[in-house]
């Protein structure tokens, strides 16, 4: 047999795997750290993420405070990850769309919509987040027309035009910055008096002649025809609403977690939330959470991948047992 058909017969057995030491339900940065540093160690992992491994990283223009790389953008920064998790051993399923989930028992059993079923010694839930909606009449109309929660993808649709970044946080404040290189006009409309952000991110925004700020404020409705028109805005104090004509929007105002296919399965808070102990135990033996979707204050790159760093540890020693 000649090297490229072992090469060939090699993958294909790999890939015809039905039972792992740990299988990991979710392929953002959590999810292919964990993956790292159980496949460096020997163990047989599945990664499985129900769309595009990398998740929110892949909506992220430009990352700056990732220690060891002064910039990189959110895309080439997650297919790194993959990469290297793949070259360690792991095998990683896109679009995996799950249908059970059985973590009572001491093997852990993952039911593919598909019918493909899985076994595994122990699991690491890592499902990440998407972004939240306003929910607003009008915001489902003209999501793709006008409406976006990623400024990465769309950006460039909108040049020299005006738009909108609702949000206070870091995401919004930096992302209304980057859309500048497009828009002639960036208006940030803000719910409160005061932003969420760090301070090196709000500086950066007022100090950018292109944002204007909107403060004390929410979008009640969207309008427009084919595409989106306007948006209607109202004051939050005095209740004052106004119609600001506007080509696009974009929308950065925290996250959903991505724990649907998990609810009863292992125990969530009231935001849906993973809860775990410090040591990201959930309440079902060997079953850990990392990432955004747990029970944490902190969602950043580097608390993800330390996340998954810990979790990696605590499985591993699970597998050992």
């Amino acid at each position: 047999m000649n090297l490229i058909a072992s090469s060939a017969f090699f993958n294909e057995k790999h890939e015809a795997m039905k039972e792992f030491d740990v299988i990991i339900l979710g392929a953002g940065a959590a999810g292919l750290t964990a993956g790292i540093y159980l496949a460096r160690a020997k163990a047989s992992v599945l990664i499985l993420d129900h769309g595009m491994p990398g998740g929110q990283i892949n909506l992220t223009h430009l990352v700056e405070n990732y220690p060891g790389i002064e910039s990189i953008s959110g895309y080439m920064l997650a297919s790194t990850m993959k990469k290297q998790a793949q070259k360690f051993g792991c095998i990683i399923k896109s679009n995996a769309k799950i249908k059970t989930l059985d973590f009572a028992g001491e093997t852990k059993i993952v039911v593919l919509e598909n019918g493909d079923e899985f076994n595994a010694k122990a699991v690491i839930l890592s499902p990440g987040g998407r972004s939240r909606a306003l929910n607003v009449p009008g915001e489902k109309e003209f999501t793709g027309r006008g409406i976006s929660y990623c400024a990465t993808c769309d950006g460039d649709f909108f040049q020299d035009r005006e738009i909108i970044v609702v949000g206070g946080g870091n995401s919004a404040l930096e992302e209304a910055v980057e859309l500048t290189k497009y828009a002639s006009k960036v208006t940030i409309v803000h719910q409160f008096d005061h932003f969420q952000a760090f301070q090196h991110a709000v500086d950066r925004a007022k100090e950018n002649p292109k944002i204007n700020f909107v403060m004390e404020s929410t979008i009640v409705e969207f309008v427009g025809e084919d595409s989106l028109r306007a948006a209607k805005i109202k004051h939050i104090t005095s209740g004052i609403i106004t119609e600001m004509p506007i080509d696009g929007t974009f929308i950065f105002i925290g996250y959903v977690p991505n724990t649907e296919a998990i609810k009863g399965v292992v125990a969530l808070n009231e935001w849906g939330e993973i809860i775990t102990t410090k040591k990201l135990e959930t309440n079902l033996k060997n079953v850990f959470a990392a990432g955004d979707a747990r029970d944490t204050d902190t969602r950043q790159i580097t608390t993800a991948v330390a996340d998954g760093t810990r979790a990696a540890l605590a499985a591993m020693q699970a597998v050992l047992q």
